[in-house]
């Protein structure tokens, strides 16, 4: 939107020509996000309390959390907020993939505000039934899936790229949608099985997020791209607006949810935010990397899993509490330390899919 302003301007006064440049959007972007959420956070987290929108803790869960019913939740709208707001600021809209990403957003923080908001309304930590949630995500997930195929100008942009391999493709075909919707669904429930203690879930999703703007901005340059041997995908230069969005909006909302917590995200801004690192990675055509830089939301997915699968069939559990975090809950470790120790693990993630651009 301010694009198309200062390109007008530039006419008139070249200065005004800066905000051409792709890394100078990127840095207001983050400022943008990161001051419209420490802004307008103490006002949305003095609304919720007003309005009793607090969290519903499970029974079945750690008991040290019971201090924590009646925090304020769906803290997610002041992320998905700012987001939009960067966005919508500092992007060439003539970009579809900036669309697709804003279209993910909102049907995921629909569901996930519905989600939320039955959950405030019953006092029940259950909130949307499986089944729809399960429907509406899905809808949102193939159409991403759907809309990327067909704007697919060339095989690279739906073939899948393995990591520490140069120039080598595995061809999905039309099975590139059903793909796509596994990758988003995927990192969707996975980010919010994470989100379970104060600050763990939102600064992976920042950490991972600056890693895919690492490779949004590269292969979306012609140069780099054929350096480095990665495909090149011109829409994938406007991605890195909105990862600089997400990683501004992410810290600022840190700023509230770090422990003690003022605020949770909820799953409207867990769901959210999980789709959208699904689909950024699959616009990259960096899956696979997105699975090694976000792990530690694969390790707490795979968790509930076995935990779940262990009982059914044997009547064992594999770990005293899952998802993962709570398994160490229960070990003794205090809160802050596994949410640190899970950081520290996270960085290391980000930066060894970073090592992939050089091991092909």
């Amino acid at each position: 939107m301010l694009l198309l302003l200062f390109n007008f301007l530039g006419q008139f006064q070249r200065t005004f020509l800066v905000f051409d440049y792709l890394t100078v959007r990127v840095v207001f972007s983050i400022l943008t996000s990161l001051g419209l959420s420490l802004l307008i956070g103490p006002a949305m987290i003095r609304r919720l309390h007003a309005l009793k929108y607090g969290q519903a803790v499970r029974n079945d869960g750690p008991q040290t959390h019971l201090v924590k019913t009646g925090t304020p939740t769906m803290g997610g709208i002041l992320i998905l907020f700012s987001i939009a707001v960067s966005t919508l600021l500092w992007c060439n809209l003539s970009n579809p993939y900036v669309w697709i990403v804003l279209g993910v957003m909102v049907v995921f923080g629909t569901v996930g505000f519905m989600d939320d908001w039955l959950k405030i309304k019953h006092k029940n930590p259950k909130g949307l039934s499986a089944k729809k949630k399960y429907f509406w995500t899905s809808v949102g997930a193939l159409g991403a899936g759907v809309a990327l195929f067909y704007l697919a100008k060339s095989p690279a942009q739906t073939d899948l790229l393995l990591p520490f391999l140069k120039n080598y493709y595995i061809p999905l075909g039309a099975g590139f949608i059903i793909f796509t919707y596994l990758v988003i669904t995927g990192s969707s429930n996975a980010v919010n099985l994470t989100d379970g203690l104060d600050g763990l879930a939102i600064m992976p999703v920042v950490l991972v997020a600056a890693g895919l703007g690492v490779f949004a901005y590269l292969s979306g340059n012609v140069g780099f791209s054929h350096y480095l041997h990665i495909p090149y995908i011109a829409d994938n230069s406007e991605l890195v607006v909105i990862c600089a969005a997400m990683v501004g909006s992410g810290l600022g909302f840190l700023w509230f949810n770090a422990h003690p917590a003022q605020v949770f995200m909820g799953d409207v801004g867990a769901l959210t935010l999980g789709a959208m690192l699904g689909v950024i990675a699959v616009m990259v055509r960096q899956e696979m990397v997105l699975a090694i830089m976000g792990g530690l939301f694969v390790a707490e997915a795979i968790s509930v899993v076995l935990q779940v699968g262990s009982y059914k069939l044997r009547k064992k559990r594999v770990f005293r509490m899952a998802p993962l975090h709570h398994h160490f809950e229960e070990l003794g470790w205090p809160e802050t330390r596994v949410v640190v120790r899970f950081w520290i693990i996270t960085i290391m993630l980000v930066l060894l899919g970073l090592m992939t651009l050089k091991f092909r």
